[in-house]
């Protein structure tokens, strides 16, 4: 009687399509997860990038404010500040005898647009080549960055005969969106001389 011999090649051959189809898969999941993890990168980079953008507007903004203070610029009586002023001379700014709102995040100031009485306040400072465009864009900035100096008082220096008028300087600065903002604070002083019952606020 003769056997017959059973070749498992057709076996073998499935086990091969199974393997392969196995090994395509985890292929496939491994540059998924790859690109995903390429695009939120981007998008964190991206963030980070608009988040340095909006500091560096709102530093400017503040140290535009604290040279024009340290000018002499700023010795005058304070005002009540209740609109938005446009610097439009390379010496334009005003001290406000109000203070910002209280509503702070993080000690700072951060509730915007800053407003007082329901009406926005503050001065717009444009710094050289800055590009201000809403709809966003590479280079672009969202808005123009703002300042708000407030006059603390007037305090002796004790090494001195000098006296010292104190501001507080809040800044706020946008990248290319609204939701990329970024708000600073300092406090600054000019001195001001021998006091005398003339200057600013009195002795």
């Amino acid at each position: 009687m003769s056997r017959l011999h059973r070749h498992p090649h057709g076996a073998q051959r499935g086990m091969v399509l199974i393997s392969s189809m196995l090994l395509l898969l985890v292929v496939t999941i491994l540059a998924l997860a790859i690109f995903r993890n390429s695009g939120v990168e981007e998008k964190i980079a991206g963030n980070e990038r608009e988040k340095e953008r909006a500091l560096h507007a709102a530093e400017s903004a503040q140290q535009y404010a604290e040279w024009w203070l340290s000018s002499g610029l700023g010795a005058t009586t304070p005002i009540v500040c209740n609109s938005v002023v446009l610097v439009t001379t390379p010496a334009s700014g005003q001290v406000c005898a109000n203070t910002l709102p209280t509503i702070v995040t993080n000690g700072l100031v951060a509730n915007l647009p800053w407003q007082v009485n329901g009406a926005n306040v503050g001065v717009a400072y444009t710094p050289p080549n800055m590009i201000l465009n809403t709809a966003g864009g590479a280079n672009n900035y969202y808005q123009t960055p703002l300042f708000y100096i407030s006059y603390l008082g007037l305090t002796a220096d004790s090494t001195t005969s000098n006296y010292k008028l104190l501001y507080q300087v809040d800044a706020a600065g946008y990248g290319g969106s609204a939701n990329a903002v970024a708000v600073v604070e300092s406090t600054y002083y000019v001195t001001s001389g021998v006091c005398n019952l003339g200057a600013i606020g009195g002795c």
